[in-house]
């Protein structure tokens, strides 16, 4: 098992150096030029060449990836174009809100998803089934948005039972949360009432139950467990798309998280800024989807990683 988690850290070298690169290009291939943005628009041009040479931007992109990287394998993001900052000091706490959020969007739709997929498919083509299923579809059409700002109306300003926008205690996460958690949930909620039918239609099961085991025993211990895989594999992507979608709901609420701080960083064309962000995003990803792969063999010990 270390040799392959040893194995496994070792891939994210190329997988990192594969998202530089590709985000470097692309950040110096979109048009606006960021030495304009610092220098200010009634700034003369030899007034934007030279921040351009301070900042080192009139060099050969080669060079510049190259510099970025020496600096990178010694600790330094580089500083911020716009504040000065150091890079770490600007993303640090704004990528642990949104990990906040995260994790409180994915307790909500695992949640939610796993009772709602297992109610489903113990009650398949039921009333409830039906009902549920609608939920389930309107979890996944709905715009993150659009859903936001009906919680905000509804919960905020019309029962006053939770803040209207902003970063504080419990209370402040219950809305972003469930907002940024609804698609999630519809999909774990679909996943799992597929793969529980599946499950519940093998012959061990209706060994289990002639046997005489309660239903609720049944369904968690030997049906829910083997049809975890398939599940913990969409929860962990579905993970990973919230850690680096929440842009929208960060703005519908005000929340101070990576994604807004990111947008503001490519309106500016802050290149230092962006490349540290998605860095750190490709970074959690990868770890996520490690994380996900030792499970396996928790939930299956015939799950053997050499």
């Amino acid at each position: 098992m270390s040799a392959y988690i040893q194995g496994r850290l070792v891939t994210l070298v190329p997988v990192l150096i594969g998202v530089s690169i590709a985000v470097f290009l692309m950040l110096h291939l979109t048009p606006g030029d960021p030495a304009r943005m610092v220098a200010g628009m009634d700034a003369t041009p030899e007034q934007v060449d030279r921040v351009r040479h301070l900042l080192g931007l009139d060099q050969p992109l080669y060079r510049q990836y190259f510099g970025y990287v020496g600096r990178l394998l010694q600790g330094d993001m580089g500083r911020s174009i716009i504040t000065h900052d150091r890079v770490i000091d600007d993303l640090w706490p704004r990528y642990q809100a949104t990990v906040e959020l995260t994790v409180a969007a994915m307790a909500v739709s695992v949640g939610v998803g796993l009772f709602i997929g297992i109610a489903s498919a113990v009650r398949q083509y039921s009333v409830l089934d039906n009902a549920l299923s609608v939920v389930a579809l309107v979890g996944i059409s709905i715009p993150a948005y659009w859903l936001g700002l009906m919680l905000i109306v509804a919960f905020s300003l019309r029962l006053r039972w939770f803040p209207v926008a902003g970063m504080g205690g419990l209370a402040h996460l219950v809305l972003p949360a469930v907002t940024l958690g609804a698609f999630a949930m519809a999909i774990v909620a679909r996943m799992t009432r597929a793969s529980m039918l599946d499950v519940l239609g093998q012959d061990y099961i209706q060994t289990v139950r002639a046997k005489g085991v309660r239903e609720g025993r049944l369904l968690i211990r030997h049906a829910l467990k083997n049809a975890l895989i398939p599940i913990l594999t969409v929860i962990g992507l579905q993970a990973g798309q919230l850690l680096g979608g929440a842009v929208l709901t960060e703005s519908v609420f005000a929340w101070p998280g990576i994604g807004r701080f990111m947008v503001d960083a490519i309106q500016a064309r802050d290149f230092p800024i962006v490349q540290g962000g998605v860095l750190l995003t490709a970074l959690t990803f990868v770890l996520i989807n490690l994380l996900v792969d030792l499970l396996y063999s928790a939930v299956d010990p015939r799950i053997k990683y050499a």
